[in-house]
């Protein structure tokens, strides 16, 4: 079955999951979970969603998380109370607006593509969990040397140049075990055959005709409320920040309000980082649901619509075609003739050969104008919805039971058919109960042939 990618020639699943890193990244990056405080270990891991995202997609899902940690840590610089050697990365405060930008994003991103090359190219080799681990253990040093050297040639005062990269202590030691742990697991876990299932079902449910539309719309309202909500939260808590500060008698300056407008805002990503991650696993989650439902609808044998499925469609196409009441379809009923004797003769394989090729053979030549469906055990239907004359149909028809015919070498394979012509919207009791008379018209003329009947204003 096709999958439709998206513009980055990556899957729905990846898509997906790449989100829900640049909503980690941003949650990582504006609380505490991006740092770890155990004395004497004081180590830096927000850029954790970096590797992970070259280990995973590749240098263009890299760069890009590379330049949301860069930006977020520029923002975090821009408070007055940082030190002067974090100061440097805040184009407010540094004095160097060019140079700040560089350092904060520009070699951050060079970080990235480094990163993203470096497991691409990887990837192929033989032993590629180890070179995961190779990757991941040095990526640290490496992100430290761009850092460091580039402070020493913008701003030579802090002291700081490339040999500052080199420096080794017991939080480097911790940082690497946690890059290489980290990294190691999730390509695992993301290589899984139970992520890889998962992944095969929500790529694919963009085929699946029991998705709603609706749920869309449900979704984006849902994430709107919750951002409002981050909102409001955001603003209360300033407010009540600002009252508190007064009644203790504190004089609340410019810079003090510059700040606390810095920690809402940084209070109100982290809210809203949450919520994405929560809708996108809401998505997922409904499109896998979906999609395993309507799997389980898939006729195993010939791989087309089962019974429920095939009529919930027509039911579906009536309401979707309700605007034109001149639009005409066909409904068609196709009955393998004497299809208990082939399987008494040959086999029950066999029998299963010829309802296969029945399928397929329906499928190409009304595939593109409809849907087939298996209704039953030699029984099959067909929904036209593209408007089709009954000429053009007899030749297709024609068509359908010379390729047929040819399915097994020592026996002629046929079918019964019966065509009623309808006028969209229609019940879809009436269209099965129509096409079954011409159906039987079918049959009592002998077997191996179609018969049709087409719609006249006065029915």
């Amino acid at each position: 079955m096709k999958v439709t990618k998206n513009p980055w020639n990556i899957s729905y699943f990846d898509r997906y999951s790449f989100g829900v890193l640049i909503a980690i990244e941003l949650l990582m990056s504006f609380t505490f979970l991006g740092y770890i405080h155990i004395s004497p270990i004081s180590v830096t891991i927000a850029y954790l969603p970096i590797l992970v995202a070259g280990c995973l997609f590749g240098s263009l899902q890299s760069v890009i998380i590379a330049f949301i940690f860069g930006l977020s840590s520029m923002y975090k610089a821009s408070a007055s109370y940082v030190m002067p050697s974090d100061a440097v990365f805040s184009p407010l405060l540094s004095g160097s607006p060019i140079s700040s930008l560089f350092l904060s994003i520009g070699i951050r991103m060079i970080f990235g593509l480094l990163v993203g090359i470096a497991f691409t190219s990887v990837r192929k080799r033989k032993h590629y969990r180890i070179w995961i681990g190779v990757i991941s253990a040095i990526a640290p040093k490496i992100h430290s040397l761009l850092v460091y050297t580039t402070m020493g040639i913008l701003f030579p005062e802090l002291g700081y140049n490339y040999s500052s990269a080199f420096h080794w202590n017991l939080n480097n030691t911790v940082f690497t075990i946690i890059c290489v742990i980290v990294v190691e697991l999730l390509w695992a876990i993301y290589q899984s055959d139970t992520i890889q299932n998962i992944k095969c079902y929500i790529d694919q449910s963009i085929n699946n005709p029991y998705a709603s539309g609706k749920m869309n719309l449900f979704f984006t309202a849902f994430e709107f409320f919750m951002l409002c909500m981050a909102i409001f939260a955001a603003i209360y808590f300033s407010e009540r920040g600002y009252y508190m500060l007064k009644w203790h008698g504190i004089e609340v300056s410019n810079v003090i309000s510059a700040d606390l407008l810095l920690l809402q805002i940084q209070f109100l990503i982290s809210l809203f980082s949450l919520n994405i991650i929560s809708v996108i696993l809401l998505v997922a989650i409904y499109k896998y649901m979906s999609y395993k439902e309507y799997k389980g609808e898939i006729d195993e044998l010939t791989g087309i619509m089962g019974r429920r499925m095939f009529l919930y469609h027509c039911d579906k196409a009536q309401k979707t075609n309700h605007t034109d009441l001149e639009k005409t379809g066909w409904f068609l009923f196709v009955d393998a003739d004497y299809f208990k004797s082939i399987n008494d003769t040959f086999g029950h394989p066999t029998g299963d050969k010829v309802l296969k090729s029945i399928a397929i053979n329906l499928q190409n030549t009304f595939g593109e104008y409809g849907k087939v469906g298996r209704i039953g055990g030699d029984e099959f239907a067909v929904i036209i919805e593209k408007t089709m004359s009954e000429q053009e149909l007899k030749q297709r028809l024609e068509q359908f039971l010379n390729v047929i015919s040819d399915t097994l070498p020592n026996r002629k394979v046929s079918c019964s058919i019966g065509a009623y012509q309808f006028v969209f919207p229609q019940d879809v009791k009436h269209l099965l109960s129509e096409t079954d008379d011409v159906l039987y018209k079918a049959k009592e003329n002998g077997r191996a042939c179609y018969v049709t009947k087409t719609y006249t204003p006065n029915e």
